[in-house]
């Protein structure tokens, strides 16, 4: 039976190549024409421990992981123990049948094919590593699912020729022979088959590479971080386009000197930007505090985590909001953003360097774990969308017919003109205490409240060219979601779901979350016939903010806080349950 989609899924101990298995098994996917999802569940331990990652595969559009599962391959007796109840009926499990003694029995359903393929067998035949054993389960599954090798061995090829002919030619044969293997035996008992179809290419990215690339197409050309989960990969990959982009990647020794560094950089002119999570964030607040004193624009990428402290590295969460729009002594303004998808990634990255020069401000963009290590399937990206815009500054000339440069002077908006340091003519100074319009440092009563009423007319400017949100789905809907950041795919798939089942519901997702949307948020929750809060985490922050702002309560809540993203069935069976 050719299938319109599958979920497989591949589990064993760190080290046993889970990653890269299910990113070769994604990619092959990928290149013949399929939408793909992929998620990656793994603890915060170097060797050991259970991995798993699971690739949604479908020819429709897909939004998220799922929490059933057509095909599982199991490096280890504990990867079936662990995710047999997730299978379903007649689904099917691959595993090492060389060193994984199996009666039907022994999982506690009757319902589970069984697929005992000698890999580790294949692998000693070979005179390969141990770790070759995950190609050889990826052939495997391409064998039971009859799809098209070649796509697998052109990646391998790919992935291997700096290694060498030889070490391309025995993964390669490593992955046919799984594929022959498991086709000849068990094809006929695995129903579900795929086609490779002439569709057009897409890009499978993760959120993480999409920050990147918005933030090499906005321009920057600074970034200090330290390697802190989730947002590590970010780190790894602009450092290595350095010398593409002529871009500076400092990993610092902390947190606090990579706000300081960045604060440095974007004051000589450069776009500069920093990544870390919420621990990280901690360390940075006071130079947060500088940079919002000294009017400095900043891009913070924060990737939240299970806290507090050093929490749970390696899992997800959507505990850092209320922090973010309140990090840091005093009051003064910033702009939060939150992106949904890897799309919004690249995009929203690209427009926060913009917002942050255009107002001279912070913007903290809040992404998570799940966001940012999750794959999709997208069309191409268009960096056109998001033109670069650099703000208010003052070039040689302007400066020269100034009687007196400046810098914080009072303008209907709260943006003063900038110069760069070492401009002729535009020499200021710059200090963390409070200061008057020259820089210089000044506790008046007046001027005091003229500088913060002048810094806080930023947010309302940003504001009115910021982007209003909107409902996604149905005008009439039997019930609103509301969400942010990465509940946009599982609400999304949730949606599908419900339809199924007769119920209409649309998507109010709020990407913007300071400056608050508060007039448009508060139409749009009055006019729904029932609201439902879809949150990451256990204070149900968002509806917090929401309250705040527009005095509404939504008293139905959906939430979720052991470390795992939602699924869509989850947020499905909790919606039925409150209907």
């Amino acid at each position: 039976m050719e299938s319109n989609g599958l979920v497989w899924s591949i589990g064993g101990e760190a080290g046993d190549g889970i990653l890269s298995a299910g990113e070769a098994f994604a990619r092959a996917c990928s290149r013949g024409g399929f939408h793909v999802f992929t998620e990656t569940d793994l603890p915060s331990i170097v060797r050991g421990g259970h991995n798993a990652m699971q690739i949604r595969v479908d020819t429709e559009e897909i939004f998220a992981h799922a929490h059933e599962i057509d095909l599982l391959v199991a490096l280890n007796k504990d990867t079936m123990l662990q995710h047999v109840n997730q299978l379903k009926p007649e689904g099917g499990i691959i595993y090492d049948g060389d060193k994984i003694t199996l009666e039907q029995g022994d999982l506690g359903r009757e319902d589970v094919r069984l697929f005992p393929v000698p890999l580790a067998g294949i692998v000693k035949q070979l005179e390969g590593k141990p770790i070759l054993r995950n190609v050889v389960a990826v052939g495997a599954s391409l064998g039971l699912m009859d799809y098209d090798l070649s796509l697998l061995d052109d990646l391998l090829a790919m992935s291997f020729r700096k290694k060498g002919e030889t070490v391309v030619k025995q993964n390669i044969d490593a992955a046919r022979q799984g594929y022959d293997y498991a086709k000849t035996r068990y094809s006929d008992r695995f129903p579900l088959k795929l086609r490779k179809s002439a569709a057009e290419p897409r890009m499978l990215i993760s959120g993480s590479a999409a920050v990147c690339l918005g933030a090499l197409r906005a321009g920057c050309k600074f970034v200090a971080a330290y390697p802190m989960t989730p947002n590590t990969p970010i780190l790894e990959y602009l450092a290595s386009k350095e010398r593409d982009y002529s871009l500076v990647v400092k990993q610092t020794e902390d947190e606090i000197a990579a706000i300081n560094m960045v604060i440095g950089a974007s004051l000589a002119g450069a776009r500069a930007m920093t990544c870390t999570s919420g621990g990280g964030f901690s360390l940075m607040v006071e130079g947060l505090g500088l940079a919002a004193m000294t009017e400095v624009p900043v891009v913070i990428i924060e990737g939240q985590r299970p806290g507090p402290s050093t929490g749970m590295p390696t899992r997800t969460e959507q505990s850092d909001l209320k922090f973010a729009l309140s990090a840091s002594q005093g009051e003064f303004p910033r702009i939060v953003i939150a992106p949904g998808d890897a799309e919004e990634c690249f995009y929203l990255t690209m427009e926060a360097f913009n917002l942050a020069e255009k107002f001279q401000c912070q913007v903290i963009v809040l992404v998570d774990k799940y966001l940012l290590t999750s794959t999709r399937t997208v069309e191409k990206l268009d960096p056109a969308r998001a033109k670069i815009e650099r703000g208010e500054f003052l070039s040689d000339a302007q400066l020269a017919e100034m009687d007196e440069y400046i810098r914080y002077s009072d303008t209907p908006n709260g943006v003063s003109p900038r110069s760069i340091p070492g401009q002729r003519d535009g020499i200021f100074t710059s200090t963390s205490d409070e200061h008057n319009e020259l820089g210089h440092i000044f506790e008046g009563k007046e001027n005091r409240t003229w500088i913060v009423d002048k810094r806080f007319r930023k947010l309302k400017a940003a504001a009115r060219v910021i982007p209003a949100p909107e409902l996604r789905g149905e005008p009439e809907a039997d019930l609103t979601f509301v969400g942010w950041g990465s509940t946009k795919g599982p609400i999304r798939e949730a949606m599908k779901m419900l339809a199924r089942d007769g119920v209409r519901a649309n998507f109010l997702q709020l990407v913007y979350l300071s400056p608050f949307p508060a007039k448009r948020v508060g139409e749009i929750l009055s006019k729904a016939r029932k609201l439902i809060l879809v949150e990451n985490n256990k204070t149900a922050q968002l509806g917090g903010v929401i309250r705040e702002h527009t005095g509404v309560l939504i008293p139905d809540r959906i939430l979720r806080y052991d470390g795992r993203p939602f699924t869509p069935e989850k947020i499905h069976h909790k919606v039925m349950e409150v209907l």
